[in-house]
């Protein structure tokens, strides 16, 4: 033993030494950066975003102000399906130094002249209620929300609660005119670190908010140096774009920081704040209460059917009845008797079990905060990967199954698997993305992205589901309880509620009862640009629906089997999917409800809640004082905030709404 320590002792000295020069890392764009005082802080334009329309723009395809050189940050597979075009800005920020009036893209003191083509481009993005989202040091831009609990009653007594809209309005219109926000006032939070005596301080940006304004171009007074004085007061123009007609105007923003004692770990919160928690618990409670529903329907079955059978069997007075068979005992013969077109059945088997994997694993990572919005694009590229790198247990689970099924084509079953599902997915995707292509939008998906999908798919997927189907079709079948008869049975006419659609539509009522609440928060978060980031109530649902589903299919197995019908082979697959069909319809249901109504109003001002119908419900502003910070003219905030009670079919809650009036000057801070 000595004599082997002796021998290994020279090698563990030479890798101890070869390992003395190593540092730990970060992930990139997870950890920290320190930047020191007057540091420059990049800002950088991601996307132009629109709920009414749900097609994103690059932010140079409207004609703001360019630096010398455009750069784009390389992006990973997730940000480019998802429309994200990082590109850097010309808005020079210094950590920790304000800036009261900066001018862009200014030469000798000239404005910025927007041609025809493009004044009707940007009116057509304003009328479209765009969003223009920035970050800086990752952390996407945000503009403040004031809301009050109660519409009337005592200013004092109004609670306030503080929200934030991710992006900020490109422009709004009133009284059929136009205008655009030309003036940013960014506020940026630091927080400073703690040091050790006699070293420089150093700061991270924990918070990016801005205040847009639109501010015509008489009332801005720009020198030769790019430098600009506001108009003072609130009664200055704001920034007309006629869209039949040339027009100039300023570029112009203004920077303002003010530290705050967030910590850097924590900046996210104020994005990712879990609002409507109760009604979140509210569907979990529900979900549950389905399941121990179903759980009792299956007990009871059970129950009912095994007391039967050995209270029959234990009589003796009458031997030959006991033999009697009947319901679902007379199908046991059939039962197992393998379904018309094996191949596709095993096909669809093994994709829903890539997708179930896929789903499960990506949900539960992103519970654990793996996946953070502030890794962009993380979580579809966990997704895409995982789909491919699962196709070896969706191989394997259907090719035992094909064999179980008496199947012998391996290889054309192997191919189906790997090709059905994903090649139906692919031209639908294929074709929508032409005709995003032809809106000219960043989220459309580039040519040589599709072909590196392609490659993943047949590099990756293809081989790997052929891999797993052999083994699965060489491991030994799944061996039926009973035998299977050589002639089939004749299977009795059916009643009207065993027919196939009416059993879809009533097994799909339970597990879609399970999940309709969350699926209105993934549906606003889909259809606002939000973040989505509460992972761990969804995945509490997506394993209730688990459940649900499968105890439901049992169920509907059974009652089928007793109307001596054994053809339950599709049948069951397509009962457990029922509720996909509901998540079809509650999807036309919102967006008819909630999105076209939405869609076909005018854009507002801001400060106001809609078109010419809500004009009477648009509630007065209330005036917030403000506090000087060196300048002799204060800012001056109004906010609007009304609560409105909606009913839907689903459910009833308080639904908040929010609208501001923003007309602030740059020389005072706004309250906090």
């Amino acid at each position: 033993m000595a004599a082997a320590m002796q021998d290994w002792l020279p090698w563990a000295l030479l890798l101890l030494s070869l390992t003395r020069d190593t540092r730990a890392f970060y992930v990139p764009g997870v950890a920290p950066i320190n930047f020191h005082q007057n540091d420059p802080v990049e800002i950088k334009a991601v996307k132009l975003t629109s709920s009414r329309t749900q097609l994103p723009y690059e932010y140079y395809s409207l004609p703001f102000c360019q630096p010398s050189k455009i750069t784009y940050k390389a992006e990973n597979l997730g940000e480019v399906l998802r429309g994200d075009r990082i590109v850097n800005t010309p808005f020079q920020v210094l950590m920790n130094s304000e800036k009261k009036c900066e001018v862009l893209c200014s030469q000798s003191n000239k404005p910025v002249t927007l041609t025809v083509e493009e004044s009707r481009l940007v009116a057509e993005r304003i009328t479209e209620d765009y969003y223009v989202h920035l970050i800086a040091d990752n952390l996407p831009v945000a503009t403040r929300l004031e809301l009050y609990s109660n519409r009337d009653g005592d200013d004092k007594k109004k609670e306030k609660d503080v929200q934030f809209e991710h992006g900020y309005r490109l422009g709004f219109t009133d009284v059929n005119k136009i205008y655009l926000h030309n003036h940013l006032s960014f506020i940026l939070y630091y927080h400073r670190e703690d040091l050790e005596e006699e070293q420089e301080h150093t700061y991270r940006v924990v918070r990016f908010e801005v205040i847009p304004q639109s501010i015509r171009l008489e009332d801005i007074k720009a020198d030769e140096k790019s430098s600009c004085i506001l108009p003072e007061g609130t009664n200055s123009s704001p920034q007309e774009i006629d869209p039949s007609k040339e027009n100039e105007l300023y570029f112009t923003y203004s920077v303002h920081w003010e530290e705050s004692d967030i910590k850097w770990a924590s900046r996210w919160d104020t994005y990712l704040t879990m609002s409507d928690v109760q009604i979140h618990w509210f569907s979990i409670i529900n979900s549950v209460v389905v399941v121990f529903f179903l759980s009792g329907i299956l007990s009871m079955i059970i129950i009912r059917t095994l007391r039967k059978d050995i209270a029959n069997y234990n009589k003796e007075d009458d031997i030959e009845d006991t033999m009697e068979e009947s319901g679902w005992k007379l199908v046991h013969g059939d039962v197992f008797r393998p379904p018309q077109y094996p191949m596709i059945l095993s096909s669809l088997l093994g994709s829903g079990i890539q997708l179930f994997c896929m789903i499960l694993i990506v949900i539960f990572v992103a519970m654990l905060g793996m996946l953070s919005p502030s890794s962009r694009g993380a979580l579809m590229t966990t997704a895409c990967f995982l789909f491919m790198f699962m196709g070896v247990f969706g191989g394997f689970s259907a090719g035992r199954l094909y064999r179980t099924l008496k199947g012998h084509r391996w290889k054309k079953g192997a191919f189906c698997t790997a090709t059905l599902y994903p090649g139906v997915v692919f031209g639908i995707c294929f074709v929508l993305n032409c005709f995003i292509w032809g809106k000219h939008s960043s989220g459309a998906v580039p040519f040589p992205t599709m072909v590196a999908l392609l490659c993943m798919w047949f590099g990756i997927s293809l081989p790997l589901v052929y891999l797993g189907y052999y083994f699965g079709f060489r491991k030994q079948p799944y061996d039926n309880p009973v035998r299977t008869n050589q002639i089939p049975r004749q299977i009795p006419e059916q009643r009207w509620y065993m027919n196939r659609f009416v059993g879809i539509l009533m097994a799909g009522i339970l597990p879609f009862g399970a999940m309709f609440i969350e699926l209105f928060f993934i549906f606003s978060a889909i259809w606002e640009n939000q973040f989505y980031y509460l992972f761990g109530f969804l995945f509490l649902v997506f394993i209730i629906l688990v459940v649900s589903c499968s105890q439901i299919s049992i169920v509907m197995v059974y009652f089928q089997l007793c109307a001596e019908d054994y053809r339950w082979w599709w049948r069951n697959f397509l009962v457990s999917g029922g509720s996909a069909f509901y998540v079809l319809v509650y999807a036309i249901f919102y967006f008819v409800n909630k999105v076209l109504p939405w869609v076909r109003k005018p854009p507002a001002l801001s400060g106001q809640v809609g078109g010419e119908e809500d004009a009477r419900e648009k509630p007065k502003c209330q005036s917030l004082s403000c506090q000087e910070w060196g300048e002799p003219k204060p800012f001056c905030s109004r906010t609007c905030i009304f609560l409105e009670q909606r009913e839907s079919v689903f459910s009833v809650f308080w639904e908040t709404k929010a609208c501001r009036i923003s007309d602030r000057i740059l020389h005072a801070k706004p309250v906090r």
